[in-house]
C-alpha cells in the first residue's frame, strides 16, 4: 500500500513545523504484521518544553516504547509531535500524560 493510500501526508514532504502543541500532526499506518507482537521503540534525546514557572526552556529525554495494534505511528509524524511542545508550557511530567493518551 503507498503513502498516499495510508493517508500519511507528511513522510517525502518539507517539514513545517507548529509552533505549539500540535497533536492532529501525528499519522498512522497499517501494521503489516499485526498478528505479532512486537516492540517499536522511539528515543528522543533532546525533548523540550517550556517551565510554567520560569518560562525558560526545559530539556529531558522521551523514550516510547510500545507494541503495536492493527496500526502503528509514523516517525516522522511523531518527531514533529514532539516537536510542537517546544513553546508548549507544561511540566514534563505533564507532556508525558498527554503523549500517553
Amino acid at each position: 500500500m503507498s503513502r498516499e493510500q495510508e493517508g500519511l501526508q507528511l513522510l517525502g514532504k518539507k517539514t513545517e513545523y507548529k509552533m505549539d502543541y500540535a497533536p492532529e500532526v501525528l499519522e498512522t499506518f497499517q501494521n503489516k504484521h499485526p498478528e505479532n507482537d512486537y516492540w517499536v521503540q522511539f528515543n528522543c534525546p533532546e525533548f523540550t518544553s517550556l517551565c510554567p514557572s520560569t518560562g525558560q526552556p526545559d530539556f529531558a529525554e522521551i523514550k516510547i516504547l510500545y507494541i503495536p495494534g492493527e496500526r502503528m505511528v509514523e516517525r516522522k509524524s511523531l518527531k514533529l509531535y514532539l516537536f510542537s511542545f517546544r513553546n508548549h508550557g507544561d511540566f514534563h511530567e505533564d507532556c508525558v500524560n498527554v503523549i500517553m493518551k
